[in-house]
């Protein structure tokens, strides 16, 4: 096994591993110490059907159901994360830390390229370790003390997850969770800022109008370039990122093009 960096700030290739053997527990220990170490790890030609795929992936959690698309007939862990050609948005376009408004957001997700446009559809990703240790010694005191209001009501969650809500008929509500505005990492005890610009409505205690000044700095700072890092897609390619310490941002530059993915959430427990 090799573990290959592709930026700076995060992000690394794993190679030399066939998922659609069985991991032996050294294998699936060294996996999870990358992603720990570089927050998100990327696989590729791993041609995997529903039943592998969700099997290599509860090796290293427990897998849930998204809560607002029906996941596959047979595998309802397993999403379609969709862009049909004739459609001008697509699913959680914009960057985001992945369903921050539960009690209990997901320690991690995976994601599968299965149909690929000819070019473009690549995904961000950007470390909040970074993102937080950048920040002034005064800043990060203040925001130590907070706690952001996360909603999946918020205005900037992008309409397409709508729109397969309404294709897969499942009933949509709307969730809200207050979570520590720099969260300290169960397994590395590092600190992140943990507010997204998807999410993240305003601070607890604070009005929408007060919040709006510092939210906006903190969106714009954490998702600098020499902070992130960029995946460019292949067929049976594989990202597995940490969502208590990473962002992503999947690029809506393919219209004209269909793109299908399938996703994997897994558990996680309260931010703190």
């Amino acid at each position: 096994m090799e573990i290959k960096p592709i930026a700076g700030a995060l992000g690394a290739e794993i190679l030399g591993i066939d998922l659609t053997s069985r991991l032996d527990g050294a294998t699936v220990a060294a996996i999870r110490q990358a992603l720990l170490d570089h927050l998100v790890v990327f696989f590729r030609d791993q041609d995997l059907t529903p039943a592998m795929f969700r099997d290599v992936v509860g090796r290293f959690g427990t897998p849930v159901e998204y809560p607002f698309v029906r996941g596959l007939d047979g595998f309802p862990e397993i999403i379609q994360v969709l862009k049909r050609e004739d459609e001008r948005s697509n699913f959680g376009g914009i960057w985001h830390s992945d369903t921050s408004y539960l009690d209990e957001p997901p320690m991690g997700s995976v994601l599968l390229a299965r149909e690929l446009p000819p070019y473009g559809g690549d995904t961000l990703f950007a470390n909040q370790y970074l993102a937080f240790e950048a920040l002034s010694n005064g800043l990060r005191r203040t925001l130590e003390t907070l706690h952001g209001v996360n909603t999946s009501a918020k205005a900037d969650v992008t309409r397409t997850r709508e729109d397969r809500v309404k294709d897969s008929g499942t009933a949509a509500r709307d969730y809200a969770a207050e979570h520590p505005v720099v969260r300290t990492h169960p397994e590395t005890g590092r600190r992140a800022l943990y507010v997204n610009i998807a999410h993240t409505a305003r601070f607890a205690g604070w009005t929408e109008e007060e919040s709006a000044p510092l939210l906006q700095y903190l969106f714009a700072h954490q998702v600098k370039p020499e902070f992130t890092c960029r995946f460019r897609w292949a067929p049976n390619s594989i990202a597995f990122w940490d969502n208590r310490a990473a962002q992503h941002n999947p690029i809506n530059d393919y219209h004209g093009f269909r793109r299908l993915m399938h996703r994997i959430t897994l558990a996680g427990d309260k931010p703190r």
